[in-house]
């Protein structure tokens, strides 16, 4: 049977000062005085809409993602969370991210910032290399990173995410440990670490740049990073998450275990359980339900439709053969694996429906069990694709 996970609250800023060629996220260049009051009205609008399915229930985490949330002045910040809260009931010690870009960094924006409730930051650097942050199209030098996250500790932030790259265009294996050395003396409480791919729709996918590390040097860096990493007391819990101890992303967590958010903005996507209910006015509501929501892309579309059914993109309900794939898609990324009791309470499935593709991945080495937990091996974290696509579902053979 389905039951309820930890809540989340994830809100979408889509403006950035300039895509970035690599970007597939839903982002658009801002061209003028952007709209911030019209949008916090849209956003809350949008939650209203959205705050019946999740009735009664505590927000345990908050993330502003874009685009460049701190182009948002805190004010409005301010006025969103404090809606926010009236709305949903927030968890004590409630963790608040906003992602930065070092280059909108102003001094006395951040203390603002955790005045209205933000308590952590998340600074997209990519990298401390001046080349190479050229070569990504970034807005930053590697001055201004470090200027930035320095303005955010002094105004108080003591939990700091940094994004760094690895196997960017002309990166050698000297230049990436040196990105570390970089940001370990910034003394982050959190640093996300991943290779550069070219992703779809993309002006790096059009037109390749020249100088990518291949396959061989790009898992070099990323076996002596880790070693890095680990060696400097930042220890890997997710394939390109590495923390202090006890300062791990609550956000992204419940991500990968396959909790619940609420998806408010242009572009978002939620995903909610939705218990069976012995009082459901149709059919579906008298089933266990896994839903996805996401909302239309443009801003502009979005800001006339929010808090309407029009905004909707579309709601999608995960169908049960397909819900054993969803699940590890985000649980295998971690190191700790999965409890079996919890892929039954939050799939509303029985651990059989996935015994024979978690018997095969164990015998290929990928994951080891016991009666209780399943974790991935070091192979079962280098191949997580391979073993993630074991649990996709039977396609019906033709004819």
């Amino acid at each position: 049977m389905l039951s309820l996970p930890p809540l989340s609250l994830y809100v979408h800023l889509p403006w950035c000062v300039r895509k970035c060629p690599y970007c597939d996220f839903n982002s658009h260049e801002a061209r003028g005085a952007l709209p911030f009051e019209p949008y916090v009205d849209a956003l809350l609008a949008d939650l209203d809409f959205d705050v019946p399915l999740v009735w009664g229930r505590t927000v345990h985490s908050v993330f502003f993602g874009g685009g460049t949330p701190s182009l948002f002045p805190a004010p409005a910040i301010d006025r969103f969370l404090q809606g926010a809260s009236a709305r949903l009931r927030f968890a004590p010690g409630c963790e608040i991210t906003l992602e930065t870009n070092p280059g909108t960094a102003e001094h006395g924006r951040f203390g603002d910032y955790l005045k209205a409730g933000v308590n952590r930051l998340s600074f997209g650097i990519q990298s401390f290399d001046d080349g190479c942050l050229q070569r990504l199209g970034r807005i930053h030098d590697s001055d201004q990173a470090e200027a930035a996250v320095k303005l955010a500790q002094d105004a108080g932030f003591d939990n700091l995410n940094l994004d760094l790259m690895y196997a960017l265009p002309e990166q050698t294996l000297a230049m990436a440990e040196d990105d570390l050395r970089r940001a370990f003396a910034l003394q982050p409480a959190h640093i996300s670490h991943y290779q550069l791919t070219l992703e779809p729709n993309t002006v790096y996918a059009a037109r390749p740049p020249a100088g990518i590390p291949d396959d061989d040097a790009a898992w070099d860096m990323q076996e002596h990073c880790q070693t890095r990493l680990a060696d400097a007391g930042y220890a890997q819990y997710e394939i390109s998450a590495y923390a202090r101890p006890g300062r791990q992303c609550a956000h992204n967590l419940n991500y990968w275990r396959f909790g619940d958010y609420l998806g408010i903005g242009a572009g978002a996507h939620g995903k909610l359980s939705l218990p069976a209910s012995d009082a459901g006015r149709s059919p579906e509501e008298r089933c266990d339900r896994v839903l996805r929501r996401w909302k239309h892309k443009h801003p502009a579309t979005y800001l006339a439709q929010a808090g309407t059914a029009a905004a909707i993109g579309a709601d999608t309900v995960i169908a049960p053969g397909q819900l054993p794939f969803e699940f590890m898609l985000n649980a295998l990324r971690l190191r700790e694996g999965f409890v079996l009791d919890h892929f039954e309470a939050r799939t509303g499935l029985s651990r059989d429906a996935i015994a024979q593709p978690l018997g095969r991945a164990i015998a290929e080495g990928w994951l080891s069990s016991d009666d209780a937990r399943v974790m991935p091996t070091e192979s079962g974290l280098r191949f997580a694709n391979d073993v993630i696509s074991l649990f996709l579902p039977d396609l019906p053979e033709a004819g």
